[in-house]
């Protein structure tokens, strides 16, 4: 499984499995996700950092 390199809205930076990029219905909902942030352990938007490999 492939790892992508986020940042939360708190602007902490972490990596994650799993973030799924699908479409819903006829319109994209966007490249962010709410996913749980390990530093701060509240659910937060994120979304991927730009120019970070993925692993």
């Amino acid at each position: 499984m492939e790892r992508t390199v986020v940042r939360c809205a708190a602007g902490h930076v972490f990596s994650t499995e799993s973030f799924p990029l699908q479409n819903l219905g006829h319109d994209r909902i966007g490249p962010g996700r709410l996913l749980r942030c390990p530093q701060c352990a509240r659910l937060r938007h994120a979304v991927p950092v730009a120019g970070q490999l993925k692993r």
